[in-house]
């Protein structure tokens, strides 16, 4: 490839070397290779659940340690409020309040999600606030709807569509609205909580930070004195070194108008960056749109609970026999009780070889696999068409291993692989506990663990051209595919996202 230097000069600014652009082009003459399913992850086959007592003595486990324990909550919450109202946008689009009435348009066009949000439209966090900005504007019941939206979407008016989604009002309280953003607070301060200090992460968008700033002045004192705990909350940005090149259908890099080579955001996976740099005996992870009212919060703290006395469980013991295997001289009986413990508890799986190798590559393989960061990844039932989830995959050199995998990384022209994924049960909400330390309280560089072959190649189009975009694996798919895996079914009522507005009309993010 040949740069100029006006590319070279970008390149410096992102802080992107001419070698990873070059094995990125690389990346996409050779594609990326389909995921190979070994079978789906089920309960007692890669899966666990517990009942009721062992989930009481997994809280136990977690209250009893969390003292000397340093928690953190990290929110990856960079994303745009704007595919969350993209019926919104086509709405404005597409109806004119003086040509045609609301009922001519929704039989005209059988838009199904604004009808549902028309028919919702008071049930909204934001339905007073926007009321009383076009009070007095609007002359039909018809008009109103358009109005309404208008006020929400528009840059002169509310410009909701630029938020981020964590700072828009979700929950109606009565006396006031919250944002996900203020009850990531308040599920913070009931499980990542040490002594009276709760800290949380969030990753945003730079030109969000003064908006974020602004939201936390504004509630903190509120949260604060309802949950008896102070907050200390950090932000941090995607980093530009994280882009990746664009090429066009022949694999040269896509150059805008001006001339120069277009880059695009990395996707989630480019975050393990910023969660590398975060120092905490134990991180959770949840996506900033999960939030509930107070109705399920209970239940949503225990589950985290339950993940992490499970990482506190598992890591005990590792922690024991990692020491060991550096320290001790050990028999082969003594190998045989680590490796069955993470064949049976860390889900590892060793190759056929392994009987015979020699007691000192014995432990050298046993050391490998069990200094690891730790992850436990809650499992929702799939109640819905199936979709990326837990599954037992075989790699390029023959390992199989946990792995959570979307279902564009999956060769559905392939009916095994198809039906493999067709009878999965569960799927993954993005809600994981981690471990990033050794026993030495070292904290790994989780830049090590990264499988890079877990990308994607997506198409797009540019300036009316086609192009082909690079996603780095994501944060909790390829980005911890050498990280050790426990997955652990979930209540399906922890998982509560909102992809779009008309989300925000279920039950759990209705106050009343």
């Amino acid at each position: 490839m040949t740069l100029t230097e006006n590319d070279l000069a970008l390149l410096a600014k992102k802080g992107i070397s001419e070698k990873k652009v070059n094995e990125q082009i690389e990346t996409f003459k050779e594609g990326i290779p389909f995921v190979q399913l070994e079978k789906a992850v089920t309960v007692g086959e890669g899966l666990s659940k517990f009942t009721p007592s062992e989930e009481k003595e997994l809280i136990q486990k977690f209250e009893a340690s969390r003292t000397g324990l340093s928690l953190l909550k990290f929110v990856p919450a960079s994303g745009a409020a704007s595919r969350m109202f993209k019926a919104l946008f086509n709405f404005l689009d597409a109806y004119d309040p003086k040509e045609e009435s609301l009922e001519a348009y929704f039989e005209r066009t059988d838009d199904k999600a604004m009808k549902t949000f028309s028919e919702g439209v008071a049930d909204f966090a934001f339905y007073d606030l926007v009321k009383q900005r076009i009070a007095g504007k609007t002359s039909s019941k018809d008009e109103e709807l358009y109005l309404f939206v208008k006020e929400m979407m528009s840059e002169d008016g509310l410009n909701y569509g630029f938020y981020p989604k964590g700072l828009l009002p979700f929950h109606n309280y009565g006396d006031h609205t919250a944002t996900p953003f203020e009850e990531h607070l308040k599920e913070a301060s009931v499980y990542a909580k040490t002594g009276n200090t709760a800290e949380l992460h969030f990753t945003i968008s730079e030109q969000h930070g003064d908006m974020f700033n602004a939201e936390f002045n504004a509630v903190s004192e509120r949260v604060s004195k309802a949950t008896e705990t102070s907050f200390k909350v950090s932000y941090s940005y995607q980093k530009p070194s994280t882009d990746t090149i664009a090429v066009d259908m022949q694999n040269e890099p896509f150059r805008n108008s001006d001339g120069s080579v277009l880059f695009r955001p990395g996707g989630h996976g480019a975050l393990i960056e910023n969660l590398n740099e975060q120092d905490a005996d134990i991180i959770f992870i949840k996506n900033i749109d999960n939030v509930t009212v107070p109705r399920f919060a209970g239940e949503v703290a225990d589950s985290k609970k339950i993940l992490a006395g499970v990482l506190l469980s598992a890591q005990e013991k590792a922690f024991a026999y990692a020491k060991s295997l550096d320290n001790d001289e050990l028999t082969s009986s003594q190998l045989d009780e680590i490796k069955s413990f993470l064949e049976n508890e860390l889900n590892v799986r060793f190759s056929d070889n392994f009987a015979g190798f020699s007691i000192g590559e014995q432990i050298e393989v046993l050391k490998d696999k069990i200094d690891r960061p730790i992850r436990i990844c809650g499992m929702v039932k799939n109640e819905g068409e199936p979709g990326g989830g837990p599954f037992w995959i075989n790699d390029r050199k023959g390992n199989i291993s946990l792995q959570i995998i979307e279902s564009a990384q999956i060769d559905m022209d392939n009916a095994h692989q198809a039906a493999i994924l067709k009878n999965s049960t569960h799927f993954n909400p993005v809600d994981l506990v981690c471990a990033v330390k050794n026993y030495k309280g070292e904290k790994y560089n989780l830049m090590n663990y990264i499988d890079t072959k877990q990308g994607f190649i997506t198409g797009k189009t540019k300036e009316g051209r086609e192009l082909k975009a690079l996603e780095l694996p994501g944060l909790w798919n390829g980005a911890m595919a050498f990280w050790n895996t426990i997955f652990v079914e979930v209540p399906s009522s922890t998982f509560n996202p909102v992809k779009t507005v008309n989300d925000l009309l279920r039950p759990a993010h209705q106050v009343k």
